[in-house]
This record gives structure tokens, C-alpha cells and sequence, in this order.
């Protein structure tokens, strides 16, 4: 290769090669959580060893033992199950939410969408004492359904701003042409916004997704019962137990943990993006 094509090979392509350390960066956890999870116990402990070369071979012990002896196939399906119904439930009401603050026009929308987003910033630490009392008013405490609802406490703020922006972008004439027609306000909405609005409906329901999905404060303080925990806390309780960690579990834990997540994101990529940069580009 002469070198004018080495040089127009690297103008080409210098953002990939830019691009390296920062995808190096972001797989390292999940190297080090794939090499963890298959070293047998006493190479994890061994300090003189090479974290990232088997010298005694691979095991699959640390995960024969997560799915055998722990209740973490319960743990996982609590976990999706609250995820699920959560982002049922706060695509139901954050999208009829939106779309009239951002399209009916009434005294003080501007404002209640604000208001509506700075709820989003106060800290759960802040929320849980005062939740529990309405957890326990409604009697479900240690079950799933005291995190079915609290969750949309911190995800329908985020969703509701997040599409009004999205709503606000697209043009007013499809609306107006539709109601012209005879389309009421929810046809309009049902049959115009919503196909138009997708990646931003997508990108509230992955935010809703991973959000409740690895969320850990209201699961800690309102479930203390293990067969109706999700994964961030049963993993902390059952896995941590004082000051013995139990590394190969945990690391095993983390990878499986992961996998849903990883596989939204990959689907749903190009959506996610679309949304974000769409929605925030208009108020």
C-alpha cells in the first residue's frame, strides 16, 4: 500500500480509530464480569494470578450455583414483570399527558410541564419515607405491586416532558387537516401524532425499562421478602453476605442481568436517538 492510500485511508477513517478507547472503556466491565464469572474460586482469589487468562480452566460452578441454589430464575421474572406493567402503565398516561399540554392550549400548560419535569429531580432518597406510608395505606408492602406503584413516580415526569417536546415538533397542519375532516381530538392522536411519534414513544419506553429495571431504593425499602425482590437488591442481600463477597455469583449475576437491556438497546438504537434529539429540541 503506497502511502498517499494510507493517508487517504486514515482521513477516511480516523473517527473509528478515535472511537477506540471509548468502546475499550465502555466493554471492560462486561470483559471483566465474562472472565470472573467462569474462573474457578481459587484462581478469584489468587492475587498473583492474570485476571484476564484461565490458568486452571473455565467453570461454569458460579453459574450452575446462581441458577440452582438462589431464586434468581424468581428474581429475574419479578424484575421483568414489575418493568413491564411500569412501562405499560406510564406509556398510558405520560402519552394523553403530553400530547394535551402540547397541543391544547389552556391557561398555565407551560407551566405544569415544567412543574411535571422538576418532579423528575427530586431525589427518590427524598420520596421513600412518604411512599411507604401510602404503600402501606394501600397494603402492598412486600409485594410487587408496591413498586408497580411507585415506579411511575419517577418515570411518568421524565415521559411526559420528554414526548411534549416530541409532540411540539410535529406540524399542526396534519391535526388541523384531520379535525377538518371530522377527527376528534383522540383520533388525531391515535391515528396522525402517534404513528409520527414513535421513536420518541420507544425511547420513553426503554428510559422506563432500564430505569426500573436496575432501580434500587424502592425495592429495598418497600420488599424485603425474597421470593418478591428484584434483581438489584435480592443480588446485594443474597449474594453479599458482610464482608464475604461471593464473586463469581455476583459477576455470573451481572452478565445475565444485563442481557435484556442489551438486547433493547441493540432493537432499538436508532429509535432511542431519534427520540432524544427530537424531543429536545422544542419545549
Amino acid at each position: 500500500m503506497t502511502k498517499g492510500r494510507i493517508q487517504t485511508f486514515l482521513k477516511r477513517n480516523w473517527a473509528y480509530f478515535a472511537l477506540v478507547p471509548f468502546v475499550l472503556f465502555t466493554l471492560f466491565p462486561f470483559a471483566w464480569m465474562a472472565m470472573t464469572s467462569i474462573e474457578t474460586d481459587e484462581e478469584l482469589y489468587d492475587m498473583s494470578g492474570n485476571a484476564f487468562i484461565l490458568e486452571k480452566g473455565a467453570t461454569s460452578s458460579h453459574y450452575l450455583f446462581l441458577l440452582t441454589k438462589t431464586l434468581f430464575k424468581t428474581w429475574f421474572a419479578n424484575s421483568l414483570i414489575v418493568s413491564s406493567v411500569v412501562v405499560l402503565i406510564t406509556i398510558l398516561i405520560s402519552i394523553p399527558a403530553a400530547y394535551s399540554l402540547a397541543r391544547i392550549k389552556f391557561p398555565g400548560a407551560s407551566t405544569i410541564g415544567t412543574g411535571i419535569f422538576l418532579t423528575y429531580l427530586i431525589p427518590p432518597t427524598l420520596l421513600f419515607i412518604p411512599l411507604y406510608t401510602v404503600v402501606t395505606f394501600l397494603r402492598t408492602a412486600n409485594s410487587l405491586l408496591s413498586l408497580i406503584v411507585t415506579y411511575p413516580t419517577f418515570t411518568i415526569p421524565f415521559s411526559t416532558w420528554l414526548l411534549i417536546g416530541f409532540f411540539s415538533n410535529l406540524p399542526r397542519e396534519l391535526e388541523e387537516a384531520a379535525m377538518i375532516d371530522g377527527a376528534s381530538w383522540l383520533q388525531s392522536l391515535v391515528k396522525i401524532v402517534l404513528p409520527l411519534s414513535i421513536p420518541g414513544v420507544i425511547t420513553s419506553v426503554i428510559f422506563c425499562f432500564t430505569a426500573s429495571w436496575g432501580h434500587l431504593i424502592y425495592a429495598l425499602a418497600f420488599v424485603s421478602r425474597s421470593s418478591q425482590q428484584t434483581l438489584p437488591v435480592a443480588l446485594i442481600s443474597k449474594l453479599i453476605r458482610g464482608d464475604v463477597f461471593f464473586w463469581g455469583a455476583l459477576m455470573a449475576a451481572g452478565l445475565l442481568a444485563s442481557v435484556p437491556v442489551v438486547i433493547i438497546y441493540a432493537f432499538l438504537l436508532d429509535y432511542y436517538v431519534a427520540g432524544l434529539t427530537k424531543g429536545a429540541m422544542k419545549f
